[in-house]
């Protein structure tokens, strides 16, 4: 015969068992939503001459700021400032010139609150090891040896804005503008020396010290009417405000500028 009180025991126990994994299963389900919460994204558009020194920062902020994830988009500062200002989902802007900034913030594009110098940089002229052309200061390059020189495009990288400047105020401009090759970036600049295509370019000090030394060499550092400054701010379209926040206040801390000055930066201190 059958133990009727064994059987009602068993099926309980089998429906409280059955219970409890359910509930176990629910809990399951629930708890990722509520514990994997998506981080934050926000975009920092940085000046090329920043690359090797941003993601740098990039790594080391994140680690401190784990729900946070900065995506990098390096360019010449004048394509960053348009891509501003055509609506481009950015949050933070650091560029290689104060021109670019100036004219994000007269158009209320970005939040001068939030705006500071964190890093300075200075411009030299290089030439490929291999090449057969003796040019160690810039009247050299007026020497009909002399056909290519790379400089970075004025419009869009500051670099070629600084070069020109220099050129002009030695009264040179005239002279070697047609053997120009523009460019759009200070690193472009850096591979056409590099791989001897040009007699000459013009880069920041902190390119050719973090380049190829066996390819490039540093004949002469060009003097500047105007320091080469780096200003940061938030962009105001950003939806990321605080996050955004946070990434600068690293950029301007006393890590950031251990890694500025890894890098070859001259730190300020003018916030």
């Amino acid at each position: 015969m059958v133990d009727t009180r064994y059987c009602m025991e068993k099926n309980h126990l089998i429906m409280l068992i059955a219970a409890v994994v359910l509930v176990a299963a629910a809990a399951m389900l629930v708890m990722p939503s509520s514990q994997t919460k998506e981080n934050t994204e926000i975009t920092v558009s940085a000046a090329a001459s920043l690359t090797e020194s941003f993601t740098e920062i990039e790594q080391e902020f994140e680690a401190q700021h784990a729900e946070v994830d900065v995506n990098l988009n390096f360019a010449g500062s004048g394509s960053l400032r348009m891509q501003i200002e055509a609506g481009a989902p950015i949050d933070v802007f650091a560029s290689a010139s104060q021109k670019h900034m100036d004219l994000l913030e007269e158009g209320d594009l970005i939040d001068t609150d939030t705006r500071n110098n964190f890093a300075e940089n200075s411009l030299v002229m290089i030439v490929p090891r291999s090449g057969e052309n003796k040019i160690i200061s810039l009247e050299d390059l007026t020497d009909s040896s002399v056909t290519k020189i790379a400089i970075g495009n004025p419009e869009v990288a500051p670099v070629g804005r600084y070069a020109k400047g220099a050129l002009e105020e030695a009264s040179l401009w005239d002279d070697v503008s047609e053997k120009l090759i523009y460019a759009e970036t200070v690193k472009q600049v850096l591979v056409y020396v590099e791989n001897g295509e040009v007699d000459a370019g013009f880069v920041y000090m902190t390119d050719a010290m973090n380049s190829d030394m066996d390819e490039i060499e540093v004949v002469a550092e060009i003097p500047l009417t105007t320091s080469i400054s780096y200003p940061i701010a938030t962009v105001s379209s950003s939806a990321e405000k605080q996050a955004s926040q946070e990434f600068i206040d690293y950029v301007l801390s006393d890590e950031g500028k251990d890694i500025f000055e890894k890098y070859g930066f001259t730190v300020t201190d003018e916030n």
